[in-house]
C-alpha cells in the first residue's frame, strides 16, 4: 500500500511503500501511524486516522 510522507530531509511530501504500522499509546490518547524507508534507507512516519489504520494490510511494529 502506497501512502504520502513527509520527508523533513528533502523538505517535500513523497509517495512510498507502508513497511510496517504502529500505535502510540492506550485508549482514548492512542494514535495510529504508518511506518516507511526512503530510497537511502531513512524512516519516515505518518499518523493516520483509525479507518486508515484498520484498512492496511502492513504488518503491525510493536
Amino acid at each position: 500500500m502506497k501512502w504520502s510522507f513527509y520527508d523533513v530531509k528533502a523538505k517535500a511530501k513523497v509517495q512510498a511503500e507502508v513497511t510496517g504500522k504502529k500505535v502510540y499509546g492506550e485508549g482514548k490518547r492512542a494514535r495510529y501511524a504508518f511506518k516507511a524507508q526512503t530510497k537511502d534507507k531513512r524512516p519516515l512516519t505518518a499518523f493516520v486516522k483509525k479507518a486508515d489504520y484498520d484498512k492496511c494490510t502492513a504488518k503491525v511494529i510493536k
